[in-house]
């Protein structure tokens, strides 16, 4: 218990170490849309789903009925495309810190990693009883990865390195499950550590400190709107990003819940995947028109 005590304490000095977000005037009133990149992922058999930023100038891209991994660069001129290794859909993308393309193939049970030094897909691990489903790099160069029991009942995720499994995290401190065992779930890693999952079919976006602990549950800014999270992604300030689908906006959160504002007025039409570069620069990724936008949304 003391081991425990002292493990909580090192975590909420690490959270009050970090450089506070000011809530004054943070967000643009009207963001603006630097770029639009067409993507191929435009007809309603393969719409756009994931976008992952390689680089500020380019992104991967991939649609939910495609085996296609496209780069593009902002004037929406392809760079390169893969297909997965199984010909399969990719369920989710994802960039590790090397800028190395890793991807989940949710029928093959699989988490592949495309490497830049080879050219070549390589399978990091495959599942038995679980299926993959969402994933993120992490700052330590893991992977965490949201995936779902075969029977459909259960939901987790997984911390692995490489291959090996290094944490799962599956419920509360009161043995209640954290997660839907629904498979519309994204998620990512804050800057102070904590894990942030989108759950849709929940209407929440849950999130735990690094070592698996609740630290609350967001579930939208008010209670007459109902709340439809998707895509999720943070910036260097610990603000967390999640696209409303339902509404065509984006909920900005600071790192303890509190709700700051929305990004609007960007004339989204069915956002989806969402992705922020290095300079706090804002991809939406949009199902329905096949485009990704790159939105400047802080004011600097």
């Amino acid at each position: 218990m003391e081991s425990k005590n002292k493990e909580d304490e090192e975590e909420k000095s690490s959270y009050e170490s970090l450089p506070k977000s000011s809530n004054d005037k943070l967000l643009l009133n009207n963001p603006r849309i630097m770029a639009t990149i067409q993507t191929m992922f435009e007809d309603f058999e393969n719409e756009l789903q994931g976008v992952a930023c390689l680089s500020e100038k380019e992104i991967w891209t991939c649609g939910n009925e495609n085996d296609s991994i496209i780069l593009y660069n902002l004037q929406g001129e392809e760079i390169k495309c893969i297909n997965t290794k199984s010909g399969n859909m990719p369920w989710d993308i994802a960039v590790t810190k090397l800028g190395d393309l890793c991807y989940t193939d949710a029928k093959e049970r699989t988490l592949n990693i495309f490497k830049n030094s080879d050219s070549c897909i390589h399978e990091v691990t495959q599942l038995e009883s679980w299926i993959p489903r969402n994933l993120c790099c992490d700052s330590s160069g893991d992977f965490l990865v949201i995936m779902d029991s075969n029977d459909a009942k259960q939901s987790k995720v997984v911390r692995y390195a490489g291959a090996i499994k290094k944490q799962a995290i599956q419920f509360n401190e009161k043995g209640e499950r954290l997660y839907s065992s629904s498979s519309f779930k994204y998620i990512c890693e804050n800057k102070n550590l904590d894990i942030c999952v989108a759950d849709k079919v929940e209407n929440a976006v849950v999130v735990v400190s690094h070592s698996g602990l609740l630290r609350f549950i967001y579930t939208g800014h008010s209670s007459q709107m109902s709340f439809t999270p998707v895509g999720i992604a943070t910036d260097s300030t610990c603000l967390i990003l999640v696209v409303d689908h339902d509404h065509q906006i984006i909920h900005a959160v600071n790192q303890d819940g509190q709700f700051i504002g929305y990004i609007e007025n960007c004339n989204l039409q069915s956002p989806w995947g969402i992705y922020v570069d290095s300079k706090d620069r804002l991809f939406v990724a949009e199902s329905l028109t096949g485009q990704v936008k790159k939105i400047e949304y802080k004011n600097v």
